[in-house]
């Protein structure tokens, strides 16, 4: 990559948004392709890590409630949990009142490993985003969440 590529346009240049979306795209990709190396290393894919992340934030979730959470299919998720109930890690229990659906909880093994990954992932981000001094990293804050609004105002109209 030319240095013009690596480093900040000046201020002098106008910014084209165009271009910060494809940095960002690739810086996405390049984190990603980073932690599905350290969650491989437990065992997990990143969606098998969402689903046991997700359920360690709220156990007891229906497979339509989560789902909806990890902004998928109830499909996909079916599937997931079905590979994560066979390896011991998330747990299927019936609901009162309820034929059709089941709560999901995590097993102690699945505990474990989902805390294991979730210290994987608070070390990556600790040894780079960490490293933004604070004005910087409430600065970039502050655009993910307006940009997260105008997506979210976008998808509604």
């Amino acid at each position: 990559m030319s240095e013009r590529q690596d480093s900040p346009a000046s201020n002098a240049e106008p910014v084209d948004p165009l271009r910060v979306w494809f940095r960002f795209i690739r810086l996405s990709r390049r984190v990603t392709a980073a932690v599905a190396t350290e969650l491989r290393e437990l065992g997990l894919s990143i969606p098998q890590f969402d689903v046991l992340s997700t359920l360690s934030e709220r156990e007891g979730l229906t497979q339509q409630e989560l789902a909806a959470r990890l902004y998928v299919t109830k499909g996909n998720v079916s599937g997931l949990i079905d590979r994560l109930v066979e390896a011991g890690l998330v747990e299927r229990r019936p609901i009162p009142g309820d034929r059709r659906s089941h709560a999901l909880h995590l097993t102690e093994a699945g505990a474990e490993v989902a805390d294991r990954g979730i210290a994987a992932q608070a070390d990556y981000v600790a040894r780079t985003l960490g490293q933004l001094d604070e004005t910087d990293l409430r600065a970039f804050e502050d655009l993910v969440v307006k940009w997260r609004e105008l997506a979210r105002a976008d998808a509604a109209s």
